[in-house]
Order: C-alpha cells, then sequence, then structure tokens
C-alpha cells in the first residue's frame, strides 16, 4: 500500500528508548551480528531497553521495543506480539519485548505469550527483572544480565552535553533516573527555562530530574520539598559533621559501592542508611530536611498510618511498596518515629509476636537490598532491634541545647519579628531547658500575640508564649526559674 507507519495495535505500547552505546551494547551488537536471534536480558535496573537501542543504532537496525508495562494486565498479549514480530520482520529489525515480570500474573498465560514471541521469524529480545525459565519456551536463549551502575553520566552527558555544573550535580550517585527518564528531565528543565525566561541551568536540570519522581509513593509517604539550610540548624560541631559525612556518603556511594565496588556480593544494594536518636523537638527531622536540600532531593516522611495494617502480611506488602518506589524515586526516605516498626524482636509467645518478628525480619532483609537513602527518627532509641544497628551507616544522637545554642535558636525563631528592649533573650536562654522545637513554637506565639496587640514582641509576650509551652509540656511555672517575671507567665 506504499505506507510504512507502525501496526495501530502495536504503536500504543512501543517506546523509543535513549540509545546507550557502552560495553554491554558493542558485545551484543556483536553476538547479533554473528547471527544469535533470541536474546533474554536480566535487568534489574530497568536499562535494558536503552543498551538494546544502542546495539541496534550500532548495526544500523531498527528496534522495534514493546513495553508490557503499558498494557492492561488483563490484555490478550498474544495478537500484540504478533503484531509487533511482523513490523521487526518487515524493517528487518529487532523485537525486544519487556519488562516479562509486568506481562500477567497467569504464568500458562505468559508461557502462550512467550512461545508465541520465540516462534517469530526476526530477532528477538525479552527483558525483565528475572532469569529465563526453560518451562517458558522449547528455544534455548542468550542470557545477559545488564546491571551496571554508571550509566546516569554517559545518558546525561548525551542529553545534556553542553550544561555547565550538570555532569557534577546529576552524575554523583543522588539522582538514579533511567536514560528515558533523563531524556524527559532535560525536556522539564528545558520547559522551566522558557517559563524563567533564562537560559537552561543546573537548577532547572535538577528541578526537571525531581519531577520525574512517580506519584505512587505519596500515597504512602508525604512529600516535602526543603526549605532550610546548614544555617537553619543549630547543633553541636560533632553532630554537624556527623551529618555532613552522612550525606557525603549518600553523593559519593555510586564512586565507592559501584565503581569502586566496596559492598561486594551478599544480595546488597547501594542504598545509605541513617539513624537520628533524640528528644522531640531537637532537630532530628529538620536535618533530614537539611540533607535532602544539600542533595538536590525531596524528603519523603512515610506515614504510619497507612503502613501498619492489623491484618497480617499487609504491614509487609506496604513496606515492600514504600521500598520498591522508593528504589525509582529519586528522594530521601525518613521514617519518622522508627520504634514503632524497627522495634526489638521478642520471645514468642502468641501469634501477635510471631508475626510482629516476622514483619520485622522482612524489613531488615529490605534494607539490605535497598538502593537508595532512608533516615530513621526515634526518641526512644533503647527500643530498637540491636539487628539493625550493623545495617545503620551513621547513627547521630540529638542532645537537648545548651544555653549558647538557645540563645542562637531564640535569635533565629524571632528574626522575623521586631522585638522591644526590654526583652532579656540572655535570661530566657540560661533559665528555661527547651528543646529547639518548643523555642520555634513559643516563637510562633508571640507572633500571633504581637499580631493581634502591638505590634511588637515585649517581654511579657515572650514569657507568656513560654509559659503556655511549660503547660503543654505539663511543667510548673516556678519562682526558681521564672524569677521576677513569674506573674507574667500566669494565664
Amino acid at each position: 500500500l506504499g505506507g510504512d507507519d507502525i501496526d495501530p495495535l502495536v504503536a500504543p505500547v512501543t517506546v523509543s528508548p535513549l540509545p546507550i552505546v557502552d560495553d554491554d551494547a558493542e558485545r551484543l551488537a556483536k553476538v547479533l551480528l554473528e547471527g544469535v536471534d533470541l536474546v533474554h536480558l536480566v535487568d534489574p535496573r530497568g536499562v535494558g531497553f536503552e543498551v538494546l537501542a544502542g546495539a541496534a543504532s550500532r548495526l544500523g537496525r531498527e528496534l522495534v521495543a514493546v513495553d508490557l508495562g503499558l498494557i492492561a494486565s488483563t490484555a490478550d498479549l498474544d495478537p500484540i506480539v504478533r503484531a509487533a514480530g511482523r513490523e521487526a520482520q518487515f524493517s528487518g529489525g529487532i523485537l525486544a519485548v519487556g519488562p516479562i515480570d509486568a506481562a500477567t500474573d497467569d504464568e500458562r498465560k505468559l508461557g502462550s505469550t512467550l512461545r508465541c514471541l520465540t516462534d517469530r521469524s526476526c530477532t528477538v529480545v525479552s527483558l525483565g527483572k528475572t532469569s529465563w525459565d526453560p518451562a517458558w519456551a522449547q528455544r534455548v536463549p542468550l542470557q545477559i544480565t545488564v546491571d551496571r551502575h554508571d550509566r546516569e553520566e554517559s545518558a546525561w552527558q548525551t542529553v545534556v552535553p553542553d550544561l555547565d555544573g550538570a555532569a557534577e550535580l546529576l552524575t554523583d550517585g543522588q539522582f538514579r533516573l533511567r536514560p528515558n527518564e533523563i531524556k524527559r528531565a532535560a525536556e522539564a528543565a528545558r520547559l522551566l527555562s522558557v517559563w524563567d525566561g533564562t537560559e537552561v541551568s543546573s537548577a532547572h536540570v535538577a528541578a526537571g530530574a525531581r519531577q520525574q519522581n512517580g506519584a505512587r509513593l505519596e500515597r504512602l509517604a508525604r512529600r516535602l520539598e526543603p526549605r532550610v539550610g546548614w544555617d537553619d540548624l543549630v547543633l553541636p560541631e560533632l553532630q554537624l559533621d556527623s551529618l555532613r559525612r552522612l550525606a557525603d556518603r549518600a553523593r559519593h556511594r555510586m564512586t565507592v559501592l559501584g565503581s569502586w565496588g566496596m559492598r561486594p556480593g551478599g544480595g546488597r544494594g547501594l542504598g545509605v542508611m541513617g539513624l537520628f536518636a533524640g528528644e522531640s523537638g531537637t532537630g532530628k527531622t529538620m536535618s533530614a530536611e537539611v540533607i535532602a536540600g544539600e542533595l538536590g532531593l525531596d524528603l519523603y516522611v512515610v506515614n504510619l498510618a497507612t503502613v501498619v495494617d492489623k491484618y497480617v502480611g499487609e504491614t509487609e506488602k506496604n513496606l515492600d511498596r514504600i521500598f520498591s518506589d522508593a528504589d525509582r524515586v529519586n528522594g530521601v526516605l525518613l521514617f519518622d518515629e522508627a520504634d514503632a516498626l524497627f522495634g526489638s524482636r521478642s520471645e514468642v509467645r502468641d501469634s501477635h509476636d510471631r508475626y510482629a518478628n516476622l514483619e520485622i525480619a522482612y524489613l531488615l532483609q529490605r534494607m539490605e537490598s535497598f538502593d537508595g537513602m532512608a533516615l530513621l527518627s526515634t526518641n526512644l532509641r533503647s527500643n530498637l532491634d540491636d539487628a539493625f544497628a550493623r545495617r545503620l551507616d551513621a547513627t547521630i544522637e540529638f542532645p537537648v541545647p545548651g544555653p549558647d545554642d538557645r540563645r542562637r535558636l531564640w535569635e533565629l525563631t524571632l528574626a522575623p519579628l521586631e522585638i522591644d528592649d526590654d526583652v532579656d533573650l540572655d535570661f530566657c536562654s540560661r533559665a528555661f531547658e527547651l528543646t529547639g522545637g518548643n523555642i520555634r513554637s513559643a516563637g510562633i506565639s508571640c507572633g500571633y500575640a504581637a499580631a493581634a496587640g502591638p505590634g511588637s514582641v515585649s517581654m511579657a509576650i515572650l514569657i507568656r508564649a513560654i509559659g503556655d509551652e511549660y503547660r503543654k509540656l505539663g511543667r510548673l511555672c516556678l519562682e526558681a526559674e521564672f524569677g521576677q517575671y513569674l506573674e507574667m507567665a500566669r494565664p
């Protein structure tokens, strides 16, 4: 008929992967050139289509790539595979189908599809996270594993070759994007630059990369865009140094664990784990936000209400969804009040103890294979299971601030407000042992009082706000602490 448009049955489920030409692509092109016409790519990192596209470009052949993830699980796959096979035969190209893990939960139906696939008289490549099952078809494929960690750099250089600073910003491990996601991130960066009316910058590319995060994780965790930095943290130098070194671990893990291979064997992932322990209000959540901001990532706070389920096995399923989605999302995962999930295993006295221990055992195993960054915060470190300690890259204790730190916290909190001359921050810093969270809460109360009254903060307003905090904490307002200002603290 004189037309070479792709079959309408196949068009909606085909993708155009960004070609990656590396050692794996070169070797794959060589074996295809030698006549191997059935290959199975074990593809745990989801880059198989891009590697195959690189091999096809080397051979000058067309690639018909069918993404089974775009097809409904109830759909009949055989007609689609046959139509895609025809497209590849007509063009003398390569038929690629995957990920087969997403195809169907029905093993019989999957086997039928794969037998239909292997019957095509063209070069056929299947892709999936798992190995080839001999029961799928009579033919024996060449099975190859593509599991390198360093493909992001070549993909970024292909998409944005001239962007100053992008290579350093986006290839040091915190943004773990697949090549096609990199392509979309670059387009998003271009559109953001049009909105700003400026040239594309590293900040645009970082924002475009963050936009590639899926929405699935937000159903189980609350996303926070970091708005604080190192200058907003008031902590002793020891804790600040530990936080900076933890951020460095996340930034350079692809080099140390990937390129240098310093975590071999055992199915261990490239994840970075940290534990923040200390009283409520000492800066644990803010520190997680600062680290996420330092890495240019979003912070995802896990909502325990959506994770813990009264039905047996459901909590583990929810946790698996969180870790699986977090592996694909560029962000920092924060388990607030972690002792609720990561508590110590106990002696089994009944079925409740048994299933609670199973949840903890699952968490221990899942943390081993996690590729992202996860932070745990707790007020009760002693309640955590000892087995978690070995899996943590850093444990940071957050102390109650001393007088000097409290003075700085008061200054930072009250900085946006107009302060009267009678306000004695030195007295407040010495007399009232409050955490940063309590000081911030008192400062906000001062802001409301100033807005409703004189427009500025007096010592009376400040002492009344501190008295309110004491009552919230269940503490008495005593003359030994409030001194001459005791009357001001009373409601």
